[in-house]
């Protein structure tokens, strides 16, 4: 018998004044058998970088083309495609012929081994941008975890604040490569 995915509802406030967008979200995100709370967290995180009305969680870790989260226009071409984690190369640069832009947020314990071993192939990309989380960081957001969240979302000057009234997290995402702020 298959295991089911594991509901977890969010209630997020996002105060993004790099990009001037300030909105509540009620999403619920659906945990995969095999996906860690870390990873959760951080599509969750990737969510509030670049939060949009549009933008929506893929089916994730079962489906391999579909993105951990996207946003399509109204034709249902792929405006924005993002994945976290460090994703085969292979599945990028499918992913930068699909979408018009394409972010990776990057995380785990062997980052620097991942990205030494893709970077020289995915900075042909124009579209690309790969954005690296401190370990300690996903770490540290992945302890924030519940089956029922309320968490607020504060970025500025590309630091981003995360708290749920009683733990915070500071994170700092770094450009590997593209650039502007997340």
């Amino acid at each position: 018998m298959a295991l089911k995915a594991t509901i977890f509802k969010a209630g997020i406030q996002i105060a993004d004044m790099d990009r001037g967008h300030y909105a509540d979200y009620g999403l619920t995100l659906a945990r995969h058998p095999s996906e860690t709370d870390e990873r959760m967290m951080v599509r969750l995180l990737a969510f509030a970088l670049f939060a949009d009305p549009a933008l929506g969680f893929g089916k994730g870790l079962c489906v391999d083309d579909e993105p951990d989260l996207w946003r399509k226009d109204l034709t249902g071409a792929i405006e924005c495609w993002i994945d976290v984690g460090q994703p085969d190369e292979k599945w990028v640069r499918k992913a930068c012929g699909r979408a018009d832009e394409v972010i990776v947020l990057a995380y785990g314990r062997a980052l620097d081994v991942w990205w030494n071993g893709v970077r020289e192939k995915l900075a042909r990309q124009p579209s690309l941008q790969v954005i690296e989380l401190a370990r300690e960081a996903s770490g540290e957001l992945a302890k924030l975890a519940e089956r029922t969240m309320r968490l607020q979302f504060s970025i500025q000057d590309g630091h981003v604040w995360v708290t749920n009234g009683r733990d915070s997290v500071s994170i700092e995402p770094r450009f590997l490569l593209g650039g502007g702020q997340a």
